[in-house]
């Protein structure tokens, strides 16, 4: 299926100290260079002080070529103080799928990005085990098997980083893969998001299930957050739950868990790569 954008445009993420006028400046940038602003979000931190804003436009008929957007948008970004990013939506976004032996995550994304409900293309996938390297043949995607001890760990690690530069990707999903990064490997590529099999903060680590099960909850989630040192506290992208019954067994919510952790996994992804989410501090700002 061709997933080509028939009409690309460009994306500003920005934040910065909140003072008057900002959305004039920037709407005025656009505006005086031919633009066409097809979205426009706004949010501001008050406790903070911080402004946040995602601005959307169209190329069609826009007067600067595109290596010039940047320096120029930067002329108006440094007197406000701004941290900014420029995306287009028809640059091209690779991801590696890592995985260990659950195999419904991959499976849901891979066939979302066939069908082009995903920007990105699944440029490898990378596992501990090679038990699911079938479904990497069945799509056309390159498996490599990369089994983790203690005592290889660093290699292991300098391993993932070559291929990850080698294939140029952007974003690593962790698609269920059952190991923790180090933060030597997340000081060198923290673009990582991962899936989390419970309502974060609540149950964090192993067995959330079991854990849930017992203490008799009646509801259970699933939270996709970007990766950090903490161990899964980092930015939360995305979160959803499902209702539970005193007859739901621990396999009833495992069932229900992994339809959530799918489609909570895919929006954060989808999120991401659309270049909807902006990170400050420990928070997330989602324009959906």
């Amino acid at each position: 299926m061709d997933c080509t954008i028939s009409s690309p445009t460009a994306i500003v993420l920005l934040c910065c100290p909140d003072q008057r006028g900002l959305v004039a400046k920037l709407a005025n940038f656009i505006y005086a260079n031919g633009g066409n602003i097809i979205a426009a979000d706004h949010h501001t931190d008050t406790a903070a002080g911080v402004f946040i804003s995602r601005i959307e436009w169209d190329l069609a008929g826009f007067n600067l070529p595109r290596d010039i957007i940047a320096p120029a948008f930067d002329s108006i970004a440094q007197p406000l103080q701004a941290q900014w990013q420029l995306h287009f939506s028809d640059t091209p976004q690779k991801v590696a799928l890592w995985v260990t032996k659950q195999d419904h995550c991959l499976l849901d994304l891979l066939w979302r990005q066939q069908s082009c409900e995903l920007l990105g293309e699944v440029a490898l996938i990378i596992s501990n085990h090679q038990l699911l390297e079938p479904i990497a043949q069945q799509f056309n995607i390159p498996y490599y098997h990369l089994p983790i001890t203690p005592q290889n760990l660093q290699e292991q690690e300098a391993r993932s980083l070559e291929l990850l530069q080698e294939y140029g990707v952007h974003l690593v999903v962790l698609a269920k893969y059952m190991q923790i990064l180090t933060p030597r490997f997340l000081a060198k590529f923290p673009a990582v998001i991962n899936i989390h099999h419970s309502f974060l903060p609540a149950f964090a680590g192993a067995n959330p299930y079991q854990r849930a099960y017992t203490r008799g909850v009646k509801i259970i989630g699933a939270t996709a957050h970007y990766v950090t040192e903490d161990l899964d506290e980092g930015p939360i992208i995305e979160q959803d739950v499902v209702r539970v019954t005193h007859r739901d067994r621990v396999e009833d919510l495992i069932r229900k868990g992994k339809d959530l952790e799918r489609m909570v996994l895919a929006r954060a992804v989808r999120l991401h790569l659309e270049h909807r989410v902006l990170t400050y501090g420990n928070r997330t700002v989602v324009f959906s």
